[in-house]
């Protein structure tokens, strides 16, 4: 880089963490910029060595967003170890990070990038971005299901400690046993535990949509305008 940008802004094009992330990093004094202890605002080049608890921190200079497709029976995991990660499966770049996890028995869409404020812009659930999923049931839909899993579902939060309430979504019926539906939410096991209120269970689970990235292709990488769109 010939300019300098802000130490957050450099973190973050790293693919380190978000912005957000990185000035708590900044602020707990584990961040150093040629050796020193960094500080809160300053701006940095590409002479400066910037390192996060002791490892070097490169800007990342290409910006990348892989749409995959994530079989049924792998695990949206970081962890290398994990025998059954997508990481470890699937030829996907070291410095990616996945946006919005899908559970090991569900399929479908999954959004990876090396940038993490995109990655934090779309996982915050108070942006309430749309996510679509195609749903098969064990027996056949009723109109009061439809109009109780719309209404908002009381479910147990990801921690199994406290009930929340499922925001409105919006669903259509496909047919006798599947359904669309679009939410703006991604509470863990969402749609299984929705589904589970109204004493069906969930057989199959597809994303095919995020915002306005739909299935269709497989990894893929996407260049930078579409970054912009994605986000607007």
């Amino acid at each position: 880089m010939s300019d300098t940008i802000r130490l957050n802004k450099y973190i973050s094009a790293s693919g380190f963490c978000s912005r957000r992330k990185a000035d708590e990093w900044i602020a707990s004094g584990r961040v150093l910029v040629n050796g020193v202890p960094a500080e809160m605002g300053m701006r940095v080049g590409s002479q400066d060595e910037i390192s996060i608890n002791g490892k070097i921190i490169r800007c990342q200079e290409p910006f990348k967003l892989v749409v995959f497709y994530k079989p049924k029976g792998y695990a949206c995991t970081s962890h290398r170890g994990d025998s059954s990660g997508i990481f470890r499966n699937f030829e996907l770049d070291s410095d990616l990070k996945y946006i919005g996890r899908l559970d090991k028995d569900s399929e479908g869409l999954l959004l990876l990038t090396n940038d993490g404020d995109l990655c934090n812009e779309i996982a915050r659930a108070r942006n309430r971005h749309e996510k679509e999923y195609i749903v098969t049931v064990d027996h056949t839909i009723t109109n009061e299901f439809i109009t109780g899993m719309e209404k908002g579902v009381r479910i147990y939060d990801s921690n199994k400690e406290n009930w929340v309430v499922t925001s409105p979504c919006r669903l259509k019926k496909i047919n006798d046993r599947t359904f669309s539906i679009i939410l703006t939410q991604g509470l863990n096991r969402q749609i299984r535990k929705m589904c589970e209120h109204f004493e069906y269970r969930v057989v199959k689970l597809r994303r095919i949509r995020v915002m306005n990235v739909e299935l269709g292709l497989s990894l893929i990488h996407i260049s930078e305008p579409t970054r912009l769109a994605l986000i607007s």
